[in-house]
C-alpha cells in the first residue's frame, strides 16, 4: 500500500482525469485538486483501486526539477467524512509518539467541487515485497504502547474512528472493562442494524456481556492491579503494515485508534491469515504479558473477536 500527499495543478495546465469505475463517474482531476493549495502545480493522477468504502490515488507532482508523490484516499457521505477525519486524527496521534513508524498526515477535508466527497492525503511510499522483521517492528509497536499517554487518563478517543466501514464507539470510560463492553454492545447492535436478526447470536451476546467479559477483563483492574490506557493502532495486521523500500524501515498505516489495554492490539495477530502469529514473542520480550497471566490466552481470544 502507499501513502502520499496531494497537490493541484494551475488552471493553465490541462487536467488529468481519472474516472471512477462507479456508475456515478466521480472525477478526481487537476481542477478538483486545485482546491488544495499543495496541488496548484502540474500533476498526474493515478488510480490505485478502491474498496467498498474508499478510492485511492497516487498524485504525482512535478515542480521544476523536483518530483513528489502523494497518497490520497477519497470517501463519500457522512460516514466517509467521519472515517477520514478519524484516520487523520489516529495517524497524527501515532505519529506524535513514534514518528516515521507511520506517515505524517498532511491534510484532510471536503471537496467543494464534489459535494459529498472527502479526502485525506499524506506522503506516498513504495513498499518492499517482504514483510517487516518481528524484532524491529515489535520494538516500535511497544514504544507506541508504552510512551503514549491518554490525555485524561481514560480509555477511549476524542472522536469516532472506523475499522474499515465500521464506526467504533470510542466514548471515554474510567475502566477498560466498561470501554470494551460498550464497544462490544455497539458492534452487536450495528451488526443487527445492518444485517438483520442473527438467531445464532441470541443468548450468546448476553453471556459474553454478563459472564465472559467481566471474568476476563475485571481482574486486570481489581485486587490492586491496574492497566495504563495505551494508544493502539486498532486494526494492525499484515495488510496495514509494510516496509518502506527507500529506507528499509517498517511502517504502519490505516489506523482505527483509541486508548486501550495494550494487549488489545494483539488480538488481530492471532489468526494465521493476518500474518503476525510469529510476532508475539518479540513483542512480549519488551512488554511482558499483563497479570493475571493465566488469563492471557483467553483475553487474546476475546480481543480477536
Amino acid at each position: 500500500m502507499l501513502q502520499p500527499n496531494c497537490q493541484p495543478t494551475s488552471s493553465s495546465v490541462a487536467p488529468v482525469i481519472v474516472a471512477d469505475h462507479n456508475a456515478t463517474k466521480t472525477i478526481i482531476d487537476a481542477v478538483v485538486l486545485s482546491e488544495i493549495q499543495l496541488f496548484r502545480r502540474p500533476l498526474k493522477v493515478v488510480s490505485l483501486g478502491s474498496s467498498p468504502w474508499a478510492r485511492i490515488y497516487r498524485i504525482e507532482v512535478k515542480d521544476q526539477d523536483q518530483a513528489e508523490s502523494y497518497f490520497m484516499k477519497v470517501s463519500f457521505g457522512d460516514h466517509g467524512r467521519a472515517a477520514l477525519k478519524g484516520e487523520f486524527e489516529s495517524t497524527s496521534a501515532i505519529h506524535n509518539v513514534v514518528g516515521s513508524f507511520t506517515p505524517k498526515p498532511i491534510e484532510w477535508g471536503s471537496f467543494r467541487a464534489l459535494p459529498g466527497a472527502h479526502y485525506y492525503f499524506c506522503q506516498y511510499y513504495e513498499f518492499a515485497e517482504h514483510a517487516p522483521e518481528p524484532a524491529e517492528f515489535c520494538r516500535n509497536v511497544a514504544i507506541l504502547h508504552s510512551r503514549s499517554e491518554s490525555p485524561n487518563g481514560k480509555f477511549g478517543f476524542h472522536l469516532v474512528t472506523y475499522n474499515g466501514d465500521l464506526p467504533q464507539e470510542n466514548g471515554y470510560t474510567d475502566t477498560w472493562e466498561e470501554f470494551f463492553t460498550v464497544g462490544f454492545k455497539h458492534m452487536i447492535n450495528m451488526s443487527i442494524e445492518r444485517g438483520g436478526p442473527w438467531p445464532e447470536l441470541e443468548g450468546l451476546d448476553t453471556a459474553m456481556i454478563e459472564k465472559v467479559i467481566p471474568r476476563l477483563l475485571r481482574p486486570l483492574e481489581t485486587e490492586g492491579r491496574s492497566i495504563k490506557p495505551s494508544l493502539v493502532h486498532g486494526d494492525l495486521w499484515c495488510g496495514n503494515a509494510a516496509i518502506d523500500s527507500a529506507t528499509g524501515r517498517p511502517l504502519i498505516y490505516d489506523p482505527a485508534s483509541f486508548y486501550a489495554h495494550n494487549e488489545y492490539e494483539l488480538g488481530n495477530w492471532r489468526p494465521e491469515r493476518n500474518g503476525f502469529t510469529s510476532f508475539f514473542d518479540a513483542y512480549h520480550s519488551i512488554i511482558p504479558k499483563t497479570a493475571p497471566t493465566e488469563d492471557y490466552d483467553d483475553r487474546i481470544a476475546l480481543y480477536e473477536m
